[in-house]
């Protein structure tokens, strides 16, 4: 840095400014620093850099599937914010599996990562007062843990719950079943969602109608075929379908169609997370959307105030409101109201 200082007759101080894309220098200096840095194949000693500045400008991401859509979309926007700062993401999964997930924190520890980002799979909260006790803040996505005072964002996921039943009941079906997740606040939420919405409309709670799939997140494709083939077996089979996820919802569809069923003219299908997929579905997916891009940006905008803050700020927590994209496997004409059948056509 001293040697390319000198060739260009700037400061230190400017040099490292530009390898830190850091705003304060102007265009042509900047791309005189980067032409001359570019001849001699310099690489920044982030080691080095990290022993004088206290700093690894690195930042961890846990989540429970590296393959879910919903959180590679919310990895993305994260990754995108945070380099524009100089911040570099780190991603690794927990397989939905509580001691992998605190071994892999433990791992992200020990490189003295700045801050974690951590959808956790976890129903206690000791491993988070000991992040807290190391003095590395941390910043909860997609599930929160009760008694814990943390920064969190997510979605209000009994909110979900409530908009995929609803929909459902707007569009005739008379038995909802409900594909659910594992105890993590998510699937809680939408469960009690879910419930909400049927004694809100006066219908009975059946318990034969929903079933619980404990890694909600991980082999979804597998799971929800299981899951489906369970409810087509009930005596009184559902009429329509709310599932914990889109991979759930998507292999339930595509059981369901291989059982000879017609969607969503016997059987009406919503999912969770507005996932973006190919033309490979046979069915258009019916979902909430969760806004996976703006948690992802939101979580990325807490963790550089936390790290630019001289006094640690108090923890935020952003519920984002949920959002019914109404696609093919749920579009039906909606049922007609019993007023609406007494009047008859004027």
């Amino acid at each position: 840095m001293k040697d390319i200082a000198k060739d260009l007759g700037v400061s230190v101080i400017t040099v490292s400014k530009v390898l830190r894309n850091h705003p304060d220098v102007g265009d042509e200096t900047r791309n005189r620093v980067l032409a001359r840095v570019k001849e001699l194949n310099y690489q920044l000693n982030l080691a080095a850099r990290s022993l004088v500045t206290g700093r690894s400008y690195l930042v961890g991401l846990v989540v429970p599937d590296l393959l879910h859509p919903f959180f590679a979309e919310i990895a993305k926007a994260l990754s995108e914010v945070l380099r524009k700062s100089g911040y570099y993401l780190i991603v690794t999964s927990s397989d939905e599996d509580p001691e992998l997930e605190e071994q892999e924190i433990n791992q992200l520890l020990a490189r003295r990562l700045d801050t974690l980002i951590i959808a956790s799979c976890r129903t206690t909260v000791d491993l988070f007062f000991r992040i807290q006790n190391q003095k590395i803040p941390y910043v909860l996505i997609d599930r929160w843990l009760p008694g814990l005072s943390s920064n969190f964002v997510g979605v209000d996921d009994e909110a979900v719950g409530v908009l995929a039943t609803r929909h459902l009941i707007d569009i005739g079906c008379k038995r909802i079943a409900h594909i659910r997740g594992p105890e993590t606040s998510p699937a809680i939420g939408r469960l009690q969602g879910y419930k909400r919405a049927l004694l809100e409309s006066g219908m009975k709670i059946v318990n034969d109608y929903i079933i619980a799939e404990p890694k909600g997140d991980v082999e979804s494709k597998q799971r929800g075929a299981e899951a489906m083939s369970r409810l087509l077996a009930l005596k009184a089979r559902p009429d329509g379908v709310f599932c914990f996820n889109d991979p759930l919802a998507m292999a339930a569809i595509n059981y369901a169609t291989k059982e000879g069923l017609r969607i969503p003219a016997d059987i009406a299908v919503v999912g969770c997370g507005n996932l973006h997929y190919d033309d490979s579905l046979r069915v258009g997916l019916s979902s909430i959307d969760q806004h996976s891009r703006q948690i992802g940006e939101e979580a990325a905008r807490i963790t550089l105030s936390i790290l630019n803050s001289k006094v640690p700020p108090a923890p935020e927590s952003i519920v984002l409101q949920p959002e019914l994209i109404v696609r093919e496997s749920s579009q039906r004409r909606p049922a007609m109201n019993a007023r609406s059948r007494r009047r008859g056509p004027r």
